[in-house]
Formats: structure tokens, sequence, C-alpha cells
């Protein structure tokens, strides 16, 4: 047996049990956490098929983005198992009927690419898969739809940030712009007054004081 067939049939194996394990364990962090190993371990058949750019899509895009996301939610909400599990046998029978047209369907893909010897030696050695090959393909051929895309996912962006965006009311916050943009003359303004003479000021109040203690002194009866 060769080293590729070896890996091959390693990496399919835990690709194989760890899909198992996702949909039988119980604890959804788990189910995640074996998610992200088959994952990768179909990124290495991809590798082995000399598909680079899906093995690396594979793990940049749905380990290193979409499963982030799917753990830190589930580890944020607080899911009841048990409640999530009551009609589990209910939805066996459908669950195995698709599940069994999707290995049918696969199996036919298979057989009919096992069969099929009219290839010539051109398309055999061609690498369909490659990043130079899918470049190429992308930035000729299909320059337009990939810019399209590019501006629609641009636009998808912005309004998600748009729509999350919220001004809060019990928060304070700093414009950046206008505290760059600050002048002296808006921090600080001078005064000009007359002096005043402070001992004057205190003599007159203590008058005022003691005028007013004298009035409301209840007077002597005669």
């Amino acid at each position: 047996m060769e080293f590729t067939t070896f890996l091959f049939y390693a990496f399919a194996t835990i690709t194989v049990l760890a899909a198992l394990r996702v949909i039988t364990t119980k604890n959804p962090v788990h189910a995640a956490l074996f998610l992200v190993l088959a994952f990768f371990n179909v990124a290495g058949i991809w590798l082995l098929l000399k598909a680079e750019f899906l093995a690396i899509v594979l793990v940049l895009v749905y380990v290193g983005a979409v499963m982030v996301l799917f753990l830190f939610v589930v580890m944020m909400l607080d899911i009841n198992i048990d409640r999530m599990r009551e009609g589990f046998w209910g939805y066996l029978p459908v669950a195995s009927g698709v599940g069994a047209l999707i290995v049918l369907e696969m199996a036919a893909v298979l057989y009919r690419a096992y069969n099929q010897t009219d290839l010539s030696a051109e398309a055999a050695a061609l690498n369909i898969g490659g990043t130079k090959e899918l470049g190429l393909l992308i930035y000729t051929k299909y320059i337009y739809g990939f810019e399209i895309a590019a501006v629609i996912l641009l636009v998808a962006i912005i309004a998600a940030v748009a729509l999350t965006l919220r001004k809060r009311k019990d928060t304070k916050a700093i414009d950046p712009g206008l505290a760059v943009r600050v002048k002296r003359n808006d921090r600080l303004r001078i005064v000009k007054m007359d002096a005043v003479n402070q001992r004057a000021i205190d003599a007159a109040a203590a008058e005022r004081a003691a005028a007013a203690a004298a009035a409301a002194a209840p007077k002597e009866a005669p």
C-alpha cells in the first residue's frame, strides 16, 4: 500500500467517525469541535487530490469563521438539550431516508467517475482544484462575475453594519473628528472684568447680615 493511499484511508476513517460523533454526542460544543475535526480531515483529502484551493477555503472559511461563530453562539445560548432531543425518534425515519438518498447519489457519481474511460491525457493531467488554474479562470474568463460578486458582498457588509449600528442615549462618546479639529477659542474664553474691592464687599455683607438679625430679633415689651 502506498503512503498516499494510507493517508486517504486514515483521513476518510477519521472523517466518518467525527461526522458520526457530530450527530450522536449530547453536548453541542463537543459536536461543533467534532465537526471542526471532520473539516480538517476533509481538507487533508482535498490536498491528496491536489486541490489546494478547496482545502485552504475549507479551513479558512468553515473552520476559521463559520465554526468559530457557531461555537460562540452555542456557548452564549442556554440550550436545553433534553428538550431538543424529545422528538429525535420521531424524525429518525425522515432522516434515514434523506441519508440513504444522499448515499445513493454519491455512489452513482463515484460509479460514473470510476467507469469513465474516455478522458484524454490532457484532461486527466489538468489540476482543476489548483490555485493557479482557478486564478487564471477567475481573473480572465469570469472576471466580471467575480467583480459583481465582490461588490454584492461589500454592499451586504455595509448594510449589516448599518442595520446593527445603534446610538444609545445612556452612553457617553466622543467624536474623534471633533476632538482633532478643536481650537483654543472653543475650550478657553478670556473675559475682562473691572477690579473689585473685596474688603468693601465683605463689610457690606456683614452690615446686611447684622440688620437682618436685628430685624428678626423679638422686641421687648414696654
